[in-house]
């Protein structure tokens, strides 16, 4: 068993950032990767919108040279799951990875939130090719092209009226005979002479060309058995998102949609663990507001070591059991 200030688990933009502030405060933070480092940014084809970078790189560049960064302060990744925590007894917490097992003095968590999936042949070979989660993210790439949005929440009206600005058209294709967003939101979506609906269907199938991406949707209707098929040049999916959190059970507390609870440090409601990014983020959703929380949940970390010192010198001398 290792013995660790600092465990962050997750690898995206703000476990990164998190892991940069600690090892630059010499904490030599561990980084449980997971099984593909950066998260959801990893598979997103180009970022226009991080400040630095007016020319764009890809996300897996970017997540690269984050984590080259934290690397060359001390921080260790290590490309690794974790199966279980211990939490209920206070600091050090229990990490216990497939390889491994931590005690940790502080945990910050950043294992995100994964974009829920239609599962329909075609979605996954399209990602980065036409296929797309976030409109705010890729809306910019296709600029007088026609797509179509599936879903019909909040999300889903949001990110097609923000799509508008670039799309030629946007067709919002809907399950049901009316949606679930907001009032307000629907007359904005039904008074913008870009956006159509399509009613009672679903996708079943994404197709398209390899080297040249997406070209059509199979479209298939719920209440006649109707299947066609619509020309289009992406498809944006807001279906919704499912924090990861089943690795800690009960013993963190989350929202009605299962999103960690912390308050303006970062703070959970366990003392000693901290959370940043889309675990507890279900609003906003990119890689600048992820950093800005990995650092605030990492400046809170090293406050509450310091201020925690002297217990946890204690703790540390302490025999352990059988000793």
């Amino acid at each position: 068993m290792k013995k660790e200030r600092v465990v962050i688990i997750g690898s995206g933009p703000a476990g990164l950032t998190a892991a940069l502030y600690t090892a630059r405060a010499q904490l030599k933070p561990v980084v449980i990767a997971g099984n593909q480092l950066g998260g959801q940014v990893a598979i997103t084809h180009e970022i226009e919108n991080y400040p630095g970078f007016p020319d764009g790189l890809s996300g897996p560049e970017l997540v690269e040279r984050m984590k080259e960064h934290a690397e060359n302060f001390g921080a260790e990744v290590k490309f690794d799951l974790v199966e279980s925590v211990d939490f209920s007894k206070g600091s050090p917490f229990l990490v216990k990875t497939m390889a491994e097992e931590y005690l940790a003095d502080t945990v910050i968590v950043t294992i995100g939130a994964d974009p829920r999936k239609l599962g329909v042949p075609g979605e996954k070979e399209y990602v980065g090719g036409g296929v797309s989660y976030c409109g705010t993210c890729d809306g910019f790439f296709f600029r007088d092209k026609d797509i179509v949005v599936v879903g019909g929440g909040d999300s889903a009206l949001e990110e097609a009226i923000f799509l508008t600005r670039f799309a030629s058209s946007v067709n919002i294709i809907h399950r049901r005979d009316e949606l679930r967003a907001g009032v307000q939101l629907q007359e904005r979506a039904f008074n913008n002479e870009k956006i159509s609906f399509t009613w009672n269907t679903v996708v079943e199938e994404i197709l398209g060309e390899e080297g040249t991406g997406v070209k059509s949707v199979q479209l298939k209707n719920r209440e006649t058995g109707e299947v066609t098929e619509q020309p289009t040049d992406g498809v944006f999916i807001f279906i919704g998102h499912d924090p990861n959190n089943a690795v800690f059970g009960d013993q963190i507390a989350l929202n009605e949609n299962g999103y960690i609870i912390t308050d303006q440090r970062y703070r959970t409601n366990v003392d000693g663990i901290f959370a940043a990014g889309e675990i507890q983020d279900e609003i906003w959703r990119q890689v600048a507001t992820s950093v800005g929380q990995g650092t605030s949940a990492a400046m809170s970390a090293i406050h509450w070591l310091e201020e925690n010192e002297k217990t946890l010198q204690e703790l540390d001398a302490l025999p352990e059991a059988g000793d």
